[in-house]
């Protein structure tokens, strides 16, 4: 005998606002999913916003992260010791909140339940899986339709129990002439289930430069494309907002603002949260490639005001004087 049909009206849901980790980019409690050619910078980027999750602070758009977070970081292609760790170093990571399961008896996969237990013991609100093919199970197959639909379900399920955002960070293949949405490798369901895709890309011209784009944003509108650059002798920069020229991503090249206004924005992220030292801000400001004279013209655009104390000059946003006249917030470090 067939049961009766079990349904409910709508009117008898709660209603809840999506939470960030990063609006529009990474929502908390769901499945996003980060690709990009190998050697694009997919890790790096992935490493430098966990890094900054756990010491809470702001990302290059203005986006809080209003507190210190602990993170799970799972990676399979580099060494932890040699590699991983050295990264978060240098990203100025609190590695004290930054976690990872050991699997050297069983290696840990995408429907595993050590990631659901990890999470509820560690309180992490973001787990990275970095690359989403070395975490496929055994009788997994990232072509099969069901079998996909079935681990990412129950992945997303855990994502939603802990209100913790998990980024599955994943290769691209090599159809050039597919939409960028179809070049992740594997099931269309990976990036049907996720709720926001966003695909690294090398710029055509300056070949240390990258950018994050939003090809897909199921719960915000898509937000601009953030850029960053990777070298050798200054490492991981970030570059803040970026905005595209043309008709199709696929066929132009992402030009970053002006140079006052990058300054302008760099400033404003810089200066929202603590007063900086000068020295600091023409430092930073020279790895950018934005001269004294363009910074000084931002400066003004914002009304940005100085003040010396220890014989050592800041700056600070007009918005981040108390009433008494003092700094609210100023840099940590020692002069």
């Amino acid at each position: 005998m067939r049961e009766s049909v079990h349904y409910k009206y709508y009117s008898s849901v709660e209603h809840m606002e999506v939470q960030w980790l990063w609006y529009p980019y990474i929502p908390y409690g769901k499945l996003t999913v980060i690709q990009g050619d190998p050697g694009e910078g997919k890790s790096t980027f992935m490493l430098n916003v966990a890094a900054l999750v756990t010491r809470g602070g702001v990302l290059p758009d203005g986006w809080t992260v209003s507190c210190p977070q602990t993170v799970l970081y799972q990676c399979s292609e580099d060494d932890i010791g040699d590699t991983i760790k050295p990264r978060l170093i240098e990203a100025n990571a609190d590695c004290s909140r930054i976690a990872y399961i050991v699997d050297d008896e069983f290696e840990l996969t995408l429907g595993d339940e050590r990631l659901g237990e990890a999470i509820r013991k560690t309180g992490a609100r973001l787990l990275v899986l970095d690359p989403i093919q070395a975490f496929l199970p055994q009788d997994g197959d990232m072509q099969s339709v069901g079998r996909m639909r079935s681990v990412l379900r129950k992945l997303a399920n855990i994502a939603a129990s802990y209100k913790c955002a998990i980024v599955l960070v994943g290769h691209m293949n090599k159809m050039q002439s597919a939409k960028n949405i179809y070049r992740g490798l594997g099931s269309i369901d990976i990036v049907a289930i996720a709720r926001s895709v966003l695909m690294i890309s090398r710029s055509d011209t300056k070949p240390e430069v990258r950018y994050v784009i939003p090809i897909k944003s199921s719960l915000a509108p898509e937000g601009p494309a953030i850029g960053f650059s990777l070298s050798k002798t200054e490492g991981f920069q970030w570059i803040g907002e970026c905005r595209f020229y043309g008709d199709e991503h696929d066929n132009y090249e992402i030009i970053a603002d002006t140079k006052r206004e990058l300054a302008v924005t760099t400033l404003r992220v810089m200066l929202k949260d603590r007063d900086y030292p000068s020295i600091k801000i023409f430092e930073h400001m020279s790895q950018m490639g934005v001269s004294r004279r363009t910074l000084f013209m931002a400066k003004k655009d914002l009304n940005v005001e100085s003040y010396r104390k220890n014989n050592v000059w800041f700056w600070r946003l007009p918005s981040a004087v108390e009433e008494n006249g003092t700094a609210r917030n100023v840099w940590e470090e020692e002069f």
